[in-house]
């Protein structure tokens, strides 16, 4: 390799991929490695990662195994729902919310002990490479990014798993054998995609679902939840208090009890390709419909609508990898702004795959039953005003209407 680098900081699962990864970088950099491991609440056991790393050679002081969960849903999750982010309409940004964390974290180690550059699995296909690569260089601008699947020769499984015999890493049996799919897994949501999933016309397999129970085997009688919000923010749940991750965890337990969240998506990839994917989102989609209810009767009529057309921007910029971009700085600013009347308590009903919203309340609110109701509203509301307010907006339509169809 022709640049000089001395240590270098990689995103580490302990996996195949990332452990073939880290040879990789001491043979053909002939540098010193330094791995880093997420707990993002994906429910697996990372100490196993730290075993790995030091077998292979890294010092027991430059292992890092973070326990991010509760900055995850605190300082990315929930700045994400206060915007009701969804990319293409549908998509609640579980695997592209996390990848601005990881590289923070990253560049944040890599100060720390002095490396010259930071690597990452993802491959020169998909998103996550722009995500963790764009983070990087916003956080660390002369930061250098080693990206393996875009210099090696290892180019199927079967080639990785060649790598890891030579070289003595272990692989695991179910690892032997060609993977039905692929999946990505945090707090908020698993990703599955490729190979069984690859065909858009077939159904996702039962099998693939981690998360969720079948909604047609979920109980047969709905469960009525409460939730409570201060500034745009879950804060309890039930009348319970809760941390930013301890609730959402909470969410994902009656999501997947209720078999709530599924989303079988066919996205448009920023790199330009189209992929289909299986989401699973439970807690997130009863916090999304939560989110929406409280700010039905917190939220201006103006300011909600305005929200609603800067969603899909917002969604779009986390997508694409630019959260630590000025615009979605921005954009951020705006959205919080909106939040400080956002609270009150919203009550959901949840029942085979779906979260209904079935009663809002705030001291904040802005619904008037006095103003809206169809009986004797005493004056509140004088129904001849309506009259002047129709003749003002119609009046451009009627002098078209004069002009165009005479």
């Amino acid at each position: 390799m022709t640049d000089q680098i001395n240590k270098v900081v990689l995103a580490y699962s302990g996996g195949l991929d990332t452990s073939v990864i880290l040879k990789w970088l001491q043979q053909n950099y002939n540098c010193e490695v330094i791995t880093f491991t997420a707990d993002l609440g994906q429910g697996e056991e990372l100490e196993p990662a730290r075993a790995k790393a030091e077998m292979m050679g890294v010092k027991p002081e430059h292992i890092y195994i973070d326990d991010l969960r509760e900055e995850f849903v605190r300082d990315f999750v929930f700045p994400m729902m206060r915007a009701n982010a969804l990319y293409e309409g549908l998509y609640l940004l579980g695997t592209s919310i996390a990848r601005p964390l990881i590289s923070k974290r990253l560049i944040e180690i890599a100060r720390e002990v002095g490396a010259d550059a930071i690597s990452h699995g993802a491959t020169g296909k998909g998103n996550d490479q722009v995500r963790f690569e764009l983070s990087a260089y916003a956080l660390a601008p002369d930061i250098k990014v080693i990206a393996p699947w875009r210099e090696w020769d290892l180019t199927s499984r079967t080639a990785l798993i060649d790598f890891a015999e030579k070289n003595q890493i272990p692989v695991p049996k179910d690892k032997r054998g060609e993977s039905p799919f692929s999946t990505d897994a945090n707090l908020l949501h698993t990703s599955s995609e490729g190979k069984v999933l690859e065909d858009p016309w077939d159904e996702v397999p039962d099998y693939v679902y981690s998360r969720t129970v079948n909604p047609e085997d979920a109980p047969d009688t709905p469960e009525y939840i409460t939730m409570d919000f201060e500034k745009g923010d879950g804060i309890a749940l039930n009348g319970e208090a809760m941390s930013p991750a301890t609730l959402l965890a909470a969410l994902n337990e009656l999501g997947r009890k209720h078999g709530i969240g599924r989303l079988d998506l066919v996205e448009n990839r920023f790199v330009g390709m189209k992929s289909r994917g299986m989401y699973e989102t439970p807690g997130g989609t009863i916090y999304a419909m939560a989110h929406r209810g409280i700010e039905s009767i917190t939220l201006d009529r103006g300011a909600a609508h305005l929200k609603d057309e800067l969603a899909p921007r917002y969604a779009e910029l986390i997508y694409n990898g630019f959260w630590f971009a000025p615009e979605r700085e921005m954009l951020q600013a705006a959205i919080d702004h909106s939040q400080e009347k956002v609270a009150g308590t919203v009550r959901l009903k949840l029942y085979k795959g779906g979260v209904y919203v079935v009663g809002r309340k705030s001291p904040n609110s802005l619904y008037s039953e006095k103003v809206v109701t169809f009986e004797d509203d005493q004056g509140a509301y004088d129904q001849r005003d309506a009259a002047g307010f129709i003749k003002l907006n119609a009046l451009r339509l009627r002098l078209l209407g004069r002009r165009d169809r005479i």
